[in-house]
This record gives structure tokens, sequence and C-alpha cells, in this order.
């Protein structure tokens, strides 16, 4: 799963990248954590695309409203599309979520190590979302989203045996088109990344929710 990841909402560096005007306001992010809002990007109201604050844990749009028991943070890219939390959501309302890097932890004898994990190409990528929306009892919206996540890279399976779906620049398109709706087209896109990855140790405090600064992604210190 991933549960931990870092986004830091560079204006112009986002804009380029996932072809958006306009950021709604918010600050970097070295430790973004379920339950917590993050910026996504999704397709408008007309053709273009929206840069949007979801909550991070998805909740249905029939559900009764957010359930601690099930933070639905990740969804597995082998079943997303027969899931009834998710299959509604994968035809219509897909979006990517943008980062710089991502945490996941290795076990060790007696504790677990965290690790810092970003491609080894500079700049933000994408990972594959999806979005929802439910209206409380006095009709008050809550959108929210989940990351997609499928086997890990061979590179990363000495850390863990799952990932982000990173999508390629070039499947963006494709991800965000609400007219594209055939499961088979979709999973297609969501395969284990293949490219380079540079990943370290760094320190537990990444544990810590609360703990959100720039030395969360510094290599920990050998001893």
């Amino acid at each position: 799963m991933c549960g931990r990841f870092v986004q830091l909402c560079d204006p112009e560096s986002y804009a380029e990248a996932f072809e958006v005007e306009a950021l709604p306001l918010c600050p970097p992010r070295y430790n973004l954590a379920p339950s917590q809002p993050l910026l996504a990007i999704r397709r408008g109201t007309g053709a273009g695309r929206e840069a949007v604050l979801l909550r991070w844990g998805l909740v249905p749009g029939w559900s009764k409203g957010p359930d601690p028991h099930f933070s639905m943070i990740n969804a597995r890219a082998e079943t997303v599309h027969l899931k009834p939390a998710y299959r509604s959501a994968l035809r219509r309302r897909r979006c990517l979520i943008p980062a710089e890097g991502f945490y996941e932890w290795k076990a060790l004898s007696t504790s677990r190590q965290p690790y810092f994990i970003a491609p080894e190409a500079p700049g933000p990528f994408a990972m594959a979302g999806l979005w929802e929306r439910w209206n409380d009892p006095g009709g008050t919206p809550l959108e929210s989203c989940t990351l997609i996540v499928t086997a890990a890279s061979p590179q990363l399976l000495a850390l863990h045996e799952r990932m982000p779906v990173i999508l390629p620049r070039v499947c963006h398109d494709t991800w965000l088109d609400p007219q594209i709706q055939d499961p088979r087209v979709l999973l297609s896109l969501l395969q284990p990344y293949s490219g380079p990855m540079r990943f370290y140790p760094v320190s537990r405090r990444v544990n810590t929710p609360r703990d959100d600064d720039a030395s969360l992604i510094e290599p920990l210190a050998p001893r």
C-alpha cells in the first residue's frame, strides 16, 4: 500500500506538467497522510483540466459517509474494476495525483524502516487515482479520492511488494477522458513503473503525521 507521499505544489512546475492554469492554495507537503487534503488533477466541466483539493480516503457517493473502519486510501489495480466501492469511479471519475516521491516501509527483524522513493527523472510525476463526491444529510458535498496501487517493480521488491501506479505523461489524456469507460483499456494502463527509481532510508519521524518538513526526505545519516 501507499500511506504517505510528498506533494511540493510548486505552481509553475505543476501547471506545466499537468496542463492546468490555476492551483488551489496549498502549502508544500512532505508527509501527506490519510484523511488529509491533497491536490488532484481531473477533467473539468469543459474539455480542459482542473486542479482540486480532495480528501485522501475514498467515500463512495452511496455510502453513509466516512467510516474509520474503512480508510479506502488505496485500491488494488487487479480488482479495482470489480469492487463496488471503486468500479463506478473507475469508469467515470478518474484523476491524476501529483507527487515528487512516496514512502514505503521495509520490514526488519524487530521494526520497520521508512524509505523515500521517487523516479530518477526529476520533477513531479502522476499517480493514478479515483475520486468521488458524497453529500451529507444537509447536502454539503465531500470530495475524496484513493490511490491505485499495483505490484512493485523488480527494483523495489526488496522494500515492499506493492507500489502506486505511476502514469507516464503519454497516458494522462487517456486516463482523464470520461468517454473512455472500457475497463480493459483502463486496466491496461495500471502497470508497475518500468523506469529507474531512486530510494534511500529516511527518518522514522515520517511515522508521525504531524511531522511535515523538508528534513523528512533527506537521506538518513549513516551510523
